[in-house]
């Protein structure tokens, strides 16, 4: 595994972790909204990750050919899916959305899980910087010993 190999996986970390905070941010934003374009409740979202494999035949020939021993590794994004949850109900008869009974349909958001999910990206969004400075700064040390 190559210097190079390392910083791209902690890359495909930084990508995937940047747009599950996006998509948390956006949940948190639309916690209270009651009304989308298709009139329902916002729905919340979940990124989902799976492990980089591009093993085709074509792209792994070829990069056993271009390159030896550099295997391209690392994490994507498999989607970003509407969590099935059902709503949650709240008794507000004066809201312009609440049916006859006075219940207003509210978006399955719950914030605390948000906030816990934020720090858990965040925490890993760091990690994988770390893991990006330790590789650079070996490589920078490996130069060194030249001098």
């Amino acid at each position: 595994m190559s210097v190079f190999n390392s910083i791209n996986i902690s890359g495909t970390g930084l990508t995937a972790e940047r747009l599950r905070m996006d998509v948390i941010s956006k949940n948190i934003a639309n916690a209270n909204t009651t009304r989308t374009a298709n009139g329902t409740p916002y729905r919340r979202q979940v990124v989902t990750f799976q492990e980089k494999s591009s093993q085709t035949p074509f792209s792994h020939y070829l990069r056993k050919s271009m390159d030896r021993d550099q295997q391209r590794s690392g994490v994507e994004v498999t989607g970003i899916h509407n969590d099935p949850s059902p709503y949650k109900q709240v008794y507000d008869p004066g809201h312009p959305d609440a049916n006859e009974e006075g219940y207003v349909l509210m978006p399955n958001v719950d914030t605390v899980t948000e906030m816990a999910n934020m720090i858990s990206a965040s925490r890993a969004y760091e990690a994988n910087i770390t893991a990006m400075n330790t590789t650079v700064s070996m490589a920078m040390r490996a130069l060194e010993i030249g001098r």
